[in-house]
């Protein structure tokens, strides 16, 4: 059953295009219908469970705040607080653009949003000031894999609902490892724009810094206001979610006062596809992660894993391999629901920290974002910056090698992880 299951997904993800959420009920309907022993209409009471859930309020309202940030000046304010903050170094305009992507990431929680949205801003910017066509698609598609991991993210929430885990705890777990990743990047591109000689941005005075710094106050205090209500108990991430949409509407209206009617309406379509491809995913899922229950494929594939890898190192090693492959060609959110039921139950046999284990698959996940040969949001950027993508993989390269050494540390040492969430939330 579970061969069958899976070959049907195969066939009718890769072979046929046919998206995952549909993919997984067809194929699920089928190898139910084969069987003839299980009720069909099992198909749609799993699909609906899978969906009814409050936690998952917070994927549309999250996507609407951001959606209403973007429309209500919030991201030019951030960008030009980060030209003030970093334009004066060497390579000023790339850090800049990294910058803008770590205070977004925020925001909007996904990494393809922050590439389509600062890369219509920063991509062109940069080719204008000197920079390459490649190294400017290459630093806006690596900036942009921190904000599924920088709470809030999309990604994290589906995975606490796919794994039964703490969201809050996930959210946590997430900043260390999202800013060590994010001042790697810095770091890389301070060192190609040295050795490059790429030009540096007009050094802001005081005043014009302070000046930044006001008017970049309220979309700042986003993300705070986020965690300050998330780590303080005062919220949980759904409540959370709707204050930020609210939040959004006051800054968007009253403080910057660019929010029109249009720019409200197109936010809600916006949120409302959004929101249909991610709840169908979500809820195909529950559906998938019971028939592997059923087939009592977790138990099997436990026991397999297990013989292979004795130990929690060996296991993690074995998954940074798999997940890294998986994600040049599978996006976050579909690797998640197909892999996560499976893998999750043995990692945490082996010992695995749960939380520690939703951290590494999601990085892992994040570097496939950008790794070659079909990694999406390289794929976005390009397309923005009009480059084919054979040729932006000189620049990534660099990237995504030290993203891959920065994954290997975070797996051998938990502690960078689990010491945040450890510490607020015990």
């Amino acid at each position: 059953m579970t061969i069958l299951l899976l070959g049907g997904l195969i066939v009718l993800l890769i072979v046929i295009g046919v998206p995952l959420g549909f993919a997984i009920v067809a194929a699920s309907f089928a190898v139910i219908w084969l069987d003839g022993t299980i009720n069909p209409v099992i198909v749609a009471q799993r699909f609906h469970s899978g969906m009814n859930s409050f936690t998952l309020l917070a994927i549309p309202f999250f996507l609407l705040a951001g959606s209403l940030m973007s429309r209500g000046g919030i991201t030019h304010r951030l960008i030009d607080f980060a030209n003030a903050l970093v334009g004066r170094f060497t390579g000023g305009l790339a850090i800049s653009n990294v910058t803008a992507s770590i205070f977004f990431s925020g925001i909007s929680g996904s990494a393809v949003a922050d590439t389509s949205m600062l890369g219509r801003i920063f991509i062109p910017a940069m080719i204008r000031d000197g920079y390459s066509r490649s190294f400017s698609v290459a630093t806006t598609a690596a900036s942009s894999v921190v904000a599924p991991i920088i709470p809030p993210s999309i990604v994290l929430i589906v995975y606490g609902v796919v794994s039964e885990q703490s969201i809050i705890r996930l959210f946590v777990a997430g900043l260390i490892p999202g800013m060590l990743l994010s001042l790697i990047i810095l770091t890389t591109v301070y060192v190609i724009a040295r050795r490059r000689n790429y030009p540096v941005q007009p050094t802001a005075s005081i005043s014009e810094l302070f000046v930044a710094f006001r008017r970049a106050i309220p979309a700042l205090a986003m993300p705070i206001l986020i965690l300050l209500g998330i780590v303080g108990g005062v919220f949980t991430v759904t409540e959370t979610s709707a204050i930020a949409v609210f939040y959004a509407l006051l800054v968007g209206i009253f403080v910057y006062r660019e929010l029109t009617f249009a720019g409200f309406m197109a936010a809600l379509r916006e949120t409302v596809h959004l929101t249909g491809v991610i709840m169908i995913i979500v809820g195909a899922a529950q559906l998938f992660a019971w028939q592997l229950a059923y087939a009592d494929a977790p138990r099997a594939a436990v026991g397999f894993i297990t013989m292979i890898a004795d130990n929690p190192i060996l296991f993690l090693l074995l998954l940074n391999v798999l997940l890294l492959f998986i994600g040049t060609f599978l996006e976050a959110n579909a690797a998640i629901v197909m892999l996560v039921p499976i893998l999750h139950p043995a990692g945490v046999a082996l010992g695995v920290d749960p939380i520690h284990l939703g951290i590494v698959v999601v990085v892992n996940l994040c570097l496939g974002l950008i790794t070659p040969p079909i990694g999406l949001c390289l794929a976005v950027a390009c397309k923005i910056g009009g480059l084919p993508l054979e040729k932006s993989v000189r620049d990534i390269i660099p990237f995504v090698v030290l993203g891959i050494g920065f994954l290997l540390v975070l797996s051998l040492f938990p502690g960078i992880t689990l010491w945040l969430p450890n510490l607020l939330l015990n």
